[in-house]
């Protein structure tokens, strides 16, 4: 073997090594950040996440666990701008739209909820949370519907049963208040 190939065989080889190595460096991180959000400690994972994103700007788990943080440090806005910005640029994962559906059902922007649920179903049509929160976006939608109508004199007969329904099957949902956020992004 000619000593050219073999330097260049020995080169992918070190270069190999490497990237284990900071692919498991890197799970660590994840490890981190994610323990410090399970733990209610959002403030230390979003220090973490940043000091990470810093050197790897472009990771959309590390970016995902980022927004996690900022949403439960209650730094909403930054969180929807933070998951906004993960659907621009890797559209194809369906957990960002639901996280951001979370938080828009939090602050009863409940058409656009279903806009990104609609989107993150798309995406991935067996995510089962998606679908789960969908579907409490349109009992949401619908119990809100049929309460205009009742406001605008609809009829009462047809209309009482289907608000008593509807607001008991809600009231699990209002006790979590709102849909299941996303596990992390996997990639």
């Amino acid at each position: 073997m000619p000593v050219r190939n073999l330097l260049s065989s020995a080169a992918r080889v070190a270069a190999v090594a490497v990237m284990l190595a900071a692919g498991s460096a890197y799970a660590d991180d994840y490890a981190d950040v994610s323990q410090l959000l399970k733990t209610g400690k959002a403030p230390q994972a979003l220090k973490k996440a940043d000091e990470y994103l810093a050197k790897n700007s472009r990771d959309p788990q590390m970016r995902f666990l980022r927004a996690i943080a900022l949403t439960n440090d209650n730094k909403t806005e930054d969180a929807i701008t933070a998951f906004r910005q993960l659907t621009e640029d890797y559209p194809e994962l369906p957990e960002p739209y639901n996280n951001l559906a979370v938080i828009y059902a939090r602050q009863g922007e409940l058409d656009k909820a279903r806009a990104a649920l609609e989107s993150a179903v798309r995406n991935n049509p067996n995510y089962a949370v998606a679908y789960e929160n969908l579907g409490d976006i349109y009992a949401r939608l619908a119990y809100q519907a049929y309460a205009q109508s009742q406001a605008k004199g609809g009829r009462p007969a047809a209309l009482n049963p289907k608000l008593k329904q509807l607001k008991e099957l809600l009231q699990p949902a209002a006790a979590a208040t709102t849909p299941a956020p996303a596990a992390p992004v996997q990639h």
